[in-house]
Parts: C-alpha cells; sequence; structure tokens
C-alpha cells in the first residue's frame, strides 16, 4: 500500500507544497524575533522537501497506472498521512505538547474542520498563523479535488444528477473529456486557485479596513473562504471589525453554498444563473427560515420589555441569528458576536440542536463545506413531493424537464444511501466515543462535528464545553479517522476500497 501512494505524483505534490510553505511561517517568527519557531518551520521544510525529492528519484523507474482510483487514493493519503509533516513544526515550535496533539491539530486544520485542542493564549502568533495557513490549503484541495477527481467519479455530490453510478467513471457518457487525471488536475488549479486566492485577498483587506489585527484578518479570511473556522482569538466576540466585519464575512460565507457562486467548470448541463440554482436557493431559505422562527419566538418571549430598546436589541438579535445560522451551513462555525444577544434577550435558550442540524446539512456541492450538502437534500424533497402527489393520486405521471428525473428518481435513490450512510458512520462513531468514556450528549456532538468538518460545535453546541485534549490517545485517533471520512465522504471510502487499484 506504501509503494502505491508514493507512486502517486499528486501526494507528492501535496508533500512538496506542503513543505514549501512552511517557509512563509519560518519567515514570520524571524520577523517577530522568535528563532526556535523559524528554525523550526525552516527545517522541516527542508527535511520534507528532502524527503520528496528522494521518493521522487526512486518512483521515476515506476510505470504508473493512468486511473482515476489513483488521485482519490493520494487524496485520501493527503488527508491522512500529510498531517504527519504537518505536525512536524507544530510540534517542535510549541514544545509543551505531544506529537499525537499535533497531529490531530493538523488533520483538524487540513480537513478544515477547525477543531482545536489548544487555547488561543497558549499558541504563538506564528502557529496560529500556520494553522490557518493549512486549513486554506485544505480547503483549496477540495475545491481543486472536487471538480478535477471526485466530479469524474460521480462521488462527492454529483453522483445525483450524474448518468453514470457512484464511483465509476462518467467519461464515456461525454460528461468529461479523455484527457490525462493529471493534466486535468493542473488545468483546474490554474482555473480556481486564481479565484481562491484573490478572494482571499480581498476579504483580508476589507477585514483589515473594518478594524481587524492583520494577522486577525488574515487568518479569518482564510477561515472563511476553507470554511474551517480557525481564529487565532477563539471567535468573533473579540474581533475589532464588529458588525461590519461580520457582514462582509456573510457576503464571502455564500460562496460556500453553490459550485455556480465561482465555477462552472464541474456542470454537466447548460450554464444556468445562480437565482435558479437549487442549491443556493435552498441555501437562502435556510439562512432566512431559521433565524425568523428564533426572532418570532424570542419577541413573543419579550413583549414585556420596552418597545424602544426591544426593537433595537430584536434587530441585533437578528443579526446574530442570520449570520450564525449562515456559518454553521457553511460547517465554518464562526458564532456571531451578537448570538449571546439573540439568545438571551428574550431570556429564552435557543438548544444546540439547531446548529447539530445545520451543520449535518451542510453547504453546495463542489465546494469546501461539509454535511450531507444541500443537493442531496434537495433531492430527497423533490422526491418527497413525488410521493405524496402520488399519494393523492395514484395514477398520475411525474413531469420532468432535462436532469430533473435523474435528481427525482435515481438520484434521490442515492441522496437517501448516502444519508443512511452517513447516519449509519454517526452512529458507530458515537458509540466509540462513549466507549471511551464520552458521555452520550458528548460523544455525538464530536462526531457530528467531526463528519460535518464543523468543529466549532463542540464548543457551542453543548452545555459545557468539550475539551478535545482529554480524549483518550484512541479517541484521538478515532476522531481524525472520522474527520478524514467526514471530508471525504463515505461514498468515496467504499468506491476506493472496492477498486481494482489494490491488485497488482
Amino acid at each position: 500500500m506504501t509503494d502505491r501512494i508514493l507512486n502517486q505524483p499528486l501526494f507528492l505534490l501535496l508533500m512538496g507544497i506542503g513543505s514549501l510553505a512552511m517557509f512563509i511561517p519560518s519567515m514570520h517568527a524571524t520577523l517577530l524575533g522568535s528563532h526556535h519557531e523559524a528554525r523550526s518551520f525552516f527545517y522541516a521544510g527542508l527535511l520534507g522537501l528532502l524527503a520528496v525529492v528522494m521518493v521522487a528519484l526512486a518512483m521515476s523507474s515506476r510505470q504508473r497506472k493512468r486511473g482515476e482510483m489513483g488521485n482519490l487514493l493520494a487524496l485520501f493519503a493527503g488527508f491522512s498521512l500529510l498531517p504527519l509533516l504537518l505536525a512536524l513544526p507544530f510540534h517542535e515550535a510549541l514544545r509543551t505538547t505531544s506529537y499525537l496533539n499535533a497531529y490531530v491539530e493538523m488533520v483538524s486544520s487540513l480537513s478544515t474542520t477547525g477543531a482545536t485542542l489548544f487555547d488561543p493564549e497558549r499558541l504563538s502568533p506564528t502557529l496560529h498563523l500556520w494553522r490557518a495557513m493549512v486549513g486554506w490549503m485544505g480547503g483549496m484541495l477540495m475545491w481543486v479535488a472536487a471538480a478535477a477527481i471526485l466530479a469524474p467519479l460521480n462521488l462527492g455530490g454529483f453522483e445525483v444528477t450524474a448518468t453514470a453510478t457512484p464511483g465509476q467513471s462518467d467519461l464515456l457518457h461525454g460528461r468529461f473529456e479523455r484527457a490525462d487525471p493529471q493534466k486535468r488536475i493542473l488545468r483546474v488549479t490554474a482555473k480556481l486557485f486564481p479565484v481562491y486566492a484573490g478572494l482571499t485577498l480581498a476579504l483580508w483587506i476589507m477585514l483589515a479596513v473594518s478594524g481587524d489585527r492583520p494577522l486577525v484578518a488574515l487568518c479569518h479570511a482564510m477561515s472563511v473562504m476553507a470554511t474551517s473556522g480557525i481564529s487565532p482569538i477563539g471567535g468573533l466576540q473579540e474581533h475589532g471589525s464588529s458588525i461590519t466585519g461580520e457582514a462582509v464575512m456573510a457576503l464571502f460565507m455564500l460562496f460556500a453554498l453553490s459550485r455556480l457562486t465561482f465555477s462552472t467548470d464541474t456542470l454537466n448541463s447548460k450554464q444556468r444563473g445562480i437565482q435558479t440554482d437549487p442549491e443556493f436557493r435552498l441555501g437562502i431559505l435556510i439562512v432566512i427560515g431559521v433565524p425568523v422562527l428564533l426572532f418570532l419566538r424570542h419577541w413573543l418571549g419579550s413583549y414585556s420589555m420596552d418597545e424602544g430598546q426591544n426593537l433595537l436589541v430584536a434587530l441585533r438579535a437578528l443579526w446574530g441569528g442570520v449570520f450564525t445560522t449562515l456559518s454553521f451551513l457553511t460547517t465554518t462555525g464562526f458564532e456571531s458576536a451578537e448570538w449571546g444577544t439573540a439568545r438571551d434577550w428574550s431570556g429564552l435558550s435557543t438548544p444546540g440542536l439547531i446548529f447539530l442540524g445545520l451543520a449535518m446539512i451542510g453547504g453546495g456541492v463542489a465546494t469546501t463545506a461539509g454535511g450531507v450538502k444541500l443537493l442531496r437534500v434537495w433531492a430527497l424533497y423533490l422526491n418527497g413531493l413525488r410521493e405524496m402527489e402520488k399519494l393523492v393520486h395514484p395514477s398520475s405521471v411525474g413531469h420532468s424537464v432535462g436532469n430533473s428525473r435523474r435528481v427525482r428518481k435515481q438520484g434521490a435513490y442515492i441522496a437517501w444511501i448516502f444519508f443512511m450512510l452517513f447516519a449509519l458512520s454517526l452512529t458507530a462513531f458515537s458509540l466509540v466515543f462513549a466507549a471511551f468514556g464520552s458521555s452520550f450528549e458528548n460523544a455525538l456532538v464530536i462526531s457530528v462535528a467531526a463528519l460535518s468538518t464543523t468543529g466549532p460545535l463542540i464548543s457551542i453546541a453543548p452545555e459545557t464545553e468539550i475539551l478535545l485534549v482529554d480524549l483518550a490517545p484512541a479517541a484521538k485517533l478515532v476522531f481524525c479517522s472520522a474527520m478524514v471520512l467526514g471530508r471525504l465522504e463515505m461514498l468515496a471510502i467504499i468506491a476506493l476500497l472496492s477498486s481494482d487499484i489494490w491488485r497488482r
């Protein structure tokens, strides 16, 4: 298995990029006068580059098989094995934690989960920058992988509208050209990276102008684009940009609701406007509907307050609900600074179960968001409407146009299979965490946070914050496996295990 992984150019490329990225925090630490951290990242980067060159030379004479499954294997290895390299400078620079904790932190960052084992005060600015950078690179990796790896294999949500079964190449049906998979990855990267980097730069500048410190603005900008929820100050409660910064971040979070907001490279049908995209429309409906319901519930509970004060607090509470709902629906996990107002202004508490549900729904297909995905939810909704129509008119014939027939029949069936696999995975991981000593509620929250890649759930959803650092070593490894599974999805793992890539 090791030979097969090391023989994948994509995995070596990921190792090289991760090693080169270490020189950025090395320079940052040098400017801050933290020479130990600078040496830690510099030496780790050199070690990584040396390992990549040696492995590339050793494998240069090996014959590589062109195929989609090889890249899927490299993607799986990237999320599970690459953090071993990324954790080296983190562990060496911090010096007060175990290598296992550093590995868990890097898996959480690379998978854009954003769960952390450390208090913000314990980490230096350079380590905060490294966490945000790793999360940002993980988001870019998923953007590219969705279009260049998962889409041709009808995985990652594309199976809902595809013509072939999940895990099988759709090249024969004319959806994708018969090109070298490696060249497809490079071409997609060349198209998406300028967009991804440009949006991050624009958001960074806007947050800095709004009042955030440069490092905080940069980390939050990278976290929003990657939907990782990583923050050097532990959230948005004490950030300097206030509601203005939250409004800017909310605007950029919309990119995680639909792939049509930034790209049409993965479409298999005629190009349509964003206003007709079912994912985006369903996402906006949830973002508006959930806060309005909470707003009305809170309004009824606070009718006795002074009318003028009540209106002002109500508007703040409404904004806190809208931003936090959008944040957790896109699996970013940032909590609005006004969320406390939305929770407390009427004296009624809002259960964390709402956040768990939003995170499980997730964002759009081919975005950095996790969860079940809005397109699958939409397919199940269409199928439910059709079933209710048949109850009223048993002999009716469903009408469909274009690809909607696939969505309402085979697509809904596959979406239901994925939902059941997600539920079974959630049950299994919850039982495992409970067996390691966590309460049922905590085990459920940890499992949802990992499988939906929404790490901040761990500190917001339960009544008392869960401390990941207190988990047993075996439980931490299980948490890592759940994050990797949540990032790649169960259908992709099944397709990888059942492929012929393991045959010699």
